[in-house]
């Protein structure tokens, strides 16, 4: 096992500056979609002091988005929580992710405030204004270099988190300037040269894959010119560096740590303008800080006394992601989709259930399964309503929410009193069947409407491309849905998911033709 003075020398010689006359290198410790893993902030501070305390480099810590959101962690306190450690972290710049949008822009201003970072956001806009809410650049001084630090948030996010940027009555509040974004990084870009910028780093959350706007850091790079390296975020992939050519052709260098501190990352620039970006595992950092320690301690206090009533148990883990934490709720059914969907139909007395891949967060483990356990999985604060859809909407929904496949997307259904089939070469769906009273499933009958249960975000604040937005609401419900999960496993299936919920149900085929 490494001790902590063979760990703090091998820092030093993979830096290359155990001289003390040496110029110093700079190091960038950098981490993206943290989503409430609060025990990893520790670890990250307290390398951060361990290399410090080195005096071979200059150092500082940045965020690349989806920190406020995650987990329970984030859910019972709307973010405080991760705000309260944060605020102990002294990142030099921190971007904004999708998910800091969940509990809406007020919300966000509020907690960012307290936190006290300089956040970067180029193509965050209050609607109809002239200047980003946030900086569009922040340069940070390491020694006798000047390093720009230029944030920015996928688009996608008008999508994602709609709520955020529109009304009721559908107006745009604020926006991600889509049309417009590759311009405004490079224009961030520029900018940050001419006010002395020795260095340019983007801190993207964007994402590796294209998603339904079509964007991606590497698109991102593609368009621009000028970043020297980009720290990315937004799509949870683990990658030490991949060479992406920018408008001039010039091969830059993109990273991601993967989610929840599963790895630090450390970007070293060397005296002479090297870029070198190394993944470390969190669990093998031997290093903590005593106060971020100390918060996370209180924060698991709190939270436990919250979550720890068990409320079922389950033989069989409640899948969400798989052995390489990829979303796969995001792509095809899974046992954790068809049980949030049932839960749904039964709360809400409903011909169907449904429920966005993207709003089902964290898989459930065999065993006890406490009322934290369940928050994790659904946690937002969404409510639960019956609205009435005709067989139309319905397959066009079907259509439209799957056409990615296979690619993830967080519009993909889980459903639940319907089956069909998704043709994914050809982008259409057939066979669809609706659960009669009986037990029975029987085709669609195309003359008539559905009752429909879903979470409020689903129905007219961005999810499932808002193929449901003009739907009249049947019933709407003060229930959260974490809290009707609860309900169905305690009181509909007594407090065991059984065999039924082992695998899942066969309600979506998937055939590549």
């Amino acid at each position: 096992m490494m001790t902590k003075k063979y760990y703090l020398t091998m820092i030093a010689l993979m830096m290359g500056c155990l001289s003390v006359s040496a110029q110093k290198s700079i190091v960038i410790l950098y981490e993206n979609d943290a989503h409430c893993g609060i025990d990893g902030y520790t670890k990250m501070a307290g390398l951060r002091e361990a290399i410090e305390g080195s005096d071979t480099a200059y150092v500082g810590t940045v965020c690349c988005g989806d920190f406020l959101q995650g987990n329970t962690t984030g859910a019972i306190s709307k973010g405080q929580y991760i705000a309260d450690i944060m605020r102990l972290m002294d990142y030099h710049a921190l971007t904004l992710g999708n998910h800091e949008f969940d509990y809406g822009v007020p919300r966000l201003k509020d907690l960012l405030g307290q936190i006290g970072t300089p956040v970067t956001c180029a193509n965050f806009y209050e609607a109809g204004e002239p200047l980003p809410v946030y900086a569009p650049y922040v340069i940070h001084q390491y020694g006798n270099k000047k390093v720009a630090f230029i944030g920015a948030c996928t688009p996608e996010t008008m999508i994602l988190e709609g709520y955020s940027f529109y009304d009721t009555n559908g107006i745009l509040l604020y926006d991600l300037k889509p049309k417009a974004f590759y311009e405004l990084i490079q224009q961030a870009v520029d900018n940050a040269r001419k006010a002395g910028a020795d260095y340019v780093v983007l801190l993207s959350h964007v994402g590796e894959t294209p998603q339904s706007m079509g964007f991606s850091s590497h698109r991102l790079v593609n368009n621009t010119r000028g970043i020297d390296v980009v720290l990315d975020g937004h799509s949870h992939e683990i990658f030490e560096s991949v060479k992406v050519k920018n408008l001039d052709g010039k091969e830059i260098t993109v990273t991601q740590t993967g989610t929840q501190f599963a790895n630090v990352g450390k970007l070293l620039i060397t005296p002479n303008g090297r870029f070198i970006t190394q993944l470390i595992k969190s669990k093998d950092i031997p290093y903590e800080n005593e106060k971020v320690s100390n918060a996370i301690d209180d924060i698991h206090k709190k939270v436990k006394a919250v979550t720890s009533e068990v409320v079922a148990h389950s033989d069989y883990t409640l899948v969400v992601s798989d052995e390489n934490d990829r979303w796969i709720v995001r792509g095809q059914e899974t046992n954790a989709g068809d049980l949030v969907a049932d839960a749904y139909r039964y709360a809400m007395k409903a011909d169907i259930g449904l429920e966005n891949g993207g709003g089902i967060r964290n898989d459930i483990n065999a065993g006890d399964i406490t009322y934290g356990d369940i928050i994790g999985m659904l946690p937002y604060d969404n409510t639960l309503r019956r609205i009435m859809v005709t067989a139309n909407q319905l397959k066009q929904m079907l259509t439209r929410c799957t056409a990615l496949v296979p690619v993830l997307d967080g519009n993909f259904p889980q459903v639940s009193g319907l089956r069909f089939t998704i043709h994914s070469k050809r982008h259409t769906v057939s066979d669809i069947e609706i659960l009669q009273a009986d037990g029975i499933y029987k085709p669609i009958d195309m003359q008539r409407t559905y009752s429909v249960a879903l979470t409020n975000y689903n129905h007219d604040a961005g999810g499932f491309f808002d193929c449901f937005k003009k739907c009249v609401v049947l019933q709407e419900s003060t229930l959260r849905y974490y809290e009707a999960l609860s309900d169905y496993l305690k009181n509909v299936l007594g407090g065991n998911t059984g065999k039924a919920y082992a695998q899942p149900q066969g309600r979506i085929k998937i055939l590549e033709d």
